[in-house]
């Protein structure tokens, strides 16, 4: 198990630490809010951030104001996923200092790729060195219909 890692900038902290994270607000958001996760069921959240490195975005008083998750086996590969901030702060440079908190996790360096999709914040990303994918024609994928959960 990787070490919580944080980080504290203008009283906002970001945390790895999983128990900070209100699942039940990262639900409510992604499965209603984003377009790429609508739907989702709580229970699908809840294991796909288990299953990932968490970064949770904190108020000075604790509140969870943004997150992101990273898919990655701590060597070779990342993939950055449902990267949010709430609308109520954002224009505060936190996606920044998200982003940051992420590229400068201790157990994140060296790594020989990272990936993302986005439908809208190439520009951010930019600003950290992605670009899109120089060889697209070996890029693949397989995709399947969403399974529907019980709990759905």
């Amino acid at each position: 198990m990787i070490a919580p890692f944080e980080t504290t900038r203008d009283g906002f902290t970001i945390s790895t630490d999983p128990a900070r994270l209100d699942m039940d607000l990262i639900h409510r958001t992604l499965s209603t809010e984003s377009y790429w996760a609508q739907g989702r069921s709580f229970q699908q959240v809840s294991r796909a951030f288990a299953h990932s490195l968490p970064f949770g975005v904190h108020t000075p008083d604790g509140t969870l104001v943004g997150w992101a998750r990273v898919i990655t086996d701590y060597t070779t590969f990342a993939y950055l996923a449902d990267v949010w901030v709430m609308a109520t702060h954002r224009g505060r440079g936190l996606s920044k200092m998200l982003m940051g908190a992420i590229l400068a996790h201790p157990e994140l360096q060296d790594l020989r790729r990272w990936t993302l999709f986005t439908r809208d914040a190439q520009g951010l990303y930019q600003q950290f060195g992605f670009t899109p994918i120089a060889e697209p024609g070996r890029a693949m994928e397989r995709r399947q219909p969403p399974v529907s959960s019980p709990s759905q």
